[in-house]
Formats: structure tokens, sequence, C-alpha cells
């Protein structure tokens, strides 16, 4: 195979993992949205559509740290190279359309990840080993805790306060307001989930991958949204705003100030939990939680194992 159709063939794998990246993840921004009624699933998904590819061009800092700093894939020039790029892509797409059959949140940027390591290994890269807890273990661990304690904290003062309030008009307000912070959320994930996809290859293919992870959430993952949406802790309004804006802030903050990827989806399942758990607060699902928990612990060993055993098989061949 000629380099240029093995390099086309690696830009399609990679629009189409920002594809199912786009329906896999889709649930984070506009679960707890649609839990609450507060916009209808088709008007969620448009909505975080568009602003999912908005949010895709708002930055490359996510991209450079992606591209360049787990493993140096331009080192390992030629077909070489492109043959661990594709099977970095191949090994975190296979695991995204596993959970999402299985209807289980996971974390495609943990996936990319496994995988972009997996492959280099394999392959004959050089793998940062010594930049991953910097720039993959950290954010990936800190992103969940972060919004798990916040979503809480924040829950319960403000339950607090409704307490004294007429329950029925002042949900209906926040879903105004809920619909606002899925918005902030759907710019979030654009601005870190297609980075992600493009720094693998080629910046000046940022615009490609932002438009498919857009289609990929408008097609929409509903196993995964109603796990998030329900499964987790059946939400109110208020509850659904906190979740939502708590994961918005850390996805902004990750991507300015740290050029740093983290899970939307596990940010977004934690900060669910954590508004869950607050006092006076229906109960938490600790089965789905333990089901996410269980996938947070397995992706990136598993996306890497996949693409490890291809990148060796392909690469041997040249």
């Amino acid at each position: 195979m000629g380099t240029t159709l093995l390099t086309g063939t690696v830009v399609v794998i990679a629009l189409g993992f920002a594809f199912t990246n786009g329906f896999h993840d889709a649930a984070n921004s506009v679960a707890a949205t649609i839990a609450t009624r507060a916009v209808t699933t088709r008007g969620a998904l448009a909505m975080a559509a568009v602003l999912n590819l908005l949010g895709a061009l708002l930055g490359t800092q996510v991209a450079l740290t992606v591209g360049s700093g787990i493993v140096d894939v331009d080192d390992v020039v030629g077909v070489r190279g492109l043959l661990i790029a594709g099977s970095a892509l191949v090994g975190a797409l296979a695991w995204n359309l596993l959970t999402w059959w299985r209807g289980l949140p996971s974390s495609s940027s943990q996936a990319l990840i496994g995988a972009l390591a997996g492959a280099g290994l394999a392959g004959g890269a050089q793998v940062h080993w010594e930049r991953l807890p910097q720039v993959a273990v950290a954010p990936m661990v800190l992103s969940p805790l972060i919004g798990l304690v916040a979503a809480w904290a924040l829950t319960s003062l403000l339950r607090a306060w409704l307490a004294a309030q007429p329950y029925g008009r002042t949900m209906t307000r926040f879903c105004l307001t809920e619909a606002v912070s899925s918005a902030m959320m759907a710019l979030g994930h654009g601005l870190q989930d297609a980075q992600k996809t493009m720094g693998v290859i080629l910046l000046t293919l940022l615009a490609g991958g932002a438009t498919e992870l857009a289609a990929g959430t408008w097609m929409g993952g509903l196993r995964i949204i109603r796990t998030l949406g329900g499964d987790i802790a059946p939400i109110d309004a208020s509850q659904g705003f906190v979740a939502q804006s708590v994961s918005a802030v850390v996805l902004y903050v990750a991507a300015f100030v740290g050029g740093a990827p983290v899970s939307t989806t596990c940010t977004a399942a934690a900060a669910i939990t954590g508004a869950g758990l607050a006092p006076r607060s229906r109960q938490v699902g600790w089965g789905t939680v333990g089901r996410i928990a269980f996938a947070w612990f397995v992706t990136l060993p598993a996306a890497g194992a996949v693409a490890a055993l291809l990148s060796w098989g392909l690469t041997a061949l040249v």
C-alpha cells in the first residue's frame, strides 16, 4: 500500500473514531437535561451537535498534548508511523463500539491514550512514560474526583436553599438554567474530544474531526444517555444544572489552562453521582456506578492491548 493511500486510510479511521466519539459521548452533555425533560431528546442532541462543532474550533492545546505529549509518532516516519497511528485509532474505536453496544459509559480519552501508548510501544515509537502521570493519569483521576466533590457540595448548598422555596415553580426556572449548562457542557466536550482525535494526525484536520464529532452527537447514543440520565441517580433540574455546570468548568480549565485531555464521560458521571449523593436527594444506583468505575479501570489497558497487537502485527510486515 502506497504512503498516500495509507495516509488517506488513517485519516478516514480518525474521522470514524471522531464520529463514534460523538454518538458514544453524546450523553455527557445532554443526559441530565433529557432525564429532567428540560429539553426534548432531539432538541438536546441538535444543540449539542452544533456546540460540539464550535467547541472543537476554540483551541489546539489538547491536540498538541495528544499529538506529541505521549508518543512521538512523527519520529517514526513513513509507513511505520502511519501504521502506528492507524493501529492506535482502531484500538480506541473498537473499544468505543464495544462499550456503546453494552450501553456502558466509558472514556474515549482513556481509550485513545491507552491505544497510543500500546501501539507506540509495539511499533517501536518513543513512548514518553515519564509524561503519562502528568498529561494522562493525573487529569483522568482528578477530573472525576473534582466533579464528584464539587457537585455534592454545591447541590447540598442548593438543597438547603430550595427547602424554603416553592418546589414546582423553582424547578420550572431551573429547566432553563439546566439547558444553558448543557450547552456549556457540549461546548466543552467539543473543545476536548475533537482535538484528541486530530492530535494523532494533523492539526489541519481539526475541522474534519469537529464535523464528524458533531454528526456523531446528532446520531446520539441513546443507550448511554439512559445510563447517565437515569440509572446513576434520579435527578431533578437543579441537580442536572449543578452536575453539568461543574463538568463544563472542569473541561474548560483542563483545556485552556493545562492543555490536558480529560474524560468528559467520567467527569459527567462523577458529577451526576455527586449531585445524587447530596442531602435530600434520592438514592444513587451503585450498581451502575460500579459498572462505570470498572470501565474506567479497564479502558486504558484494554484499548492499549488491542492497539499493541495490531501495531505489532502490521509493523512486522514493513
